[in-house]
């Protein structure tokens, strides 16, 4: 399942918070997301006011999702979270590379 959600651009005010709640390697809560690029059960890539994060795993699912508030909440066994951002462009490369194949 490959789907693209844009939240609210509405937001007017001084730029949101960017928070990353994990409980117990199962649950993650973040804060500050600007947009849901693409996900599927093993990888979420995200937007967020703080640059693109990258999230691996294995039997991912968004459990919630508010547009107007940037908040996504994503449940399953979590690997790996990783910016991608300006200090790793090669990363950042071959990542976009992989998912436009």
């Amino acid at each position: 399942m490959n789907q693209h959600y844009e939240f609210g651009s509405n937001n007017k005010g001084p730029i949101q918070d960017h928070d990353l709640i994990m409980r117990g390697r199962r649950l993650l809560d973040i804060t500050g997301v600007k947009q849901v690029e693409s996900f599927d059960n093993e990888e979420f890539l995200l937007e967020t006011v703080m640059g693109f994060l990258s999230i691996r795993g294995q039997n991912l699912q968004m459990k919630n999702l508010d547009v107007d508030k940037g908040v996504v909440s994503i449940k399953g066994r979590i690997f790996e979270m990783i910016y991608l951002d300006d200090q790793h462009p090669e990363k950042a490369k071959g990542f976009f590379s992989k998912l436009f194949k």
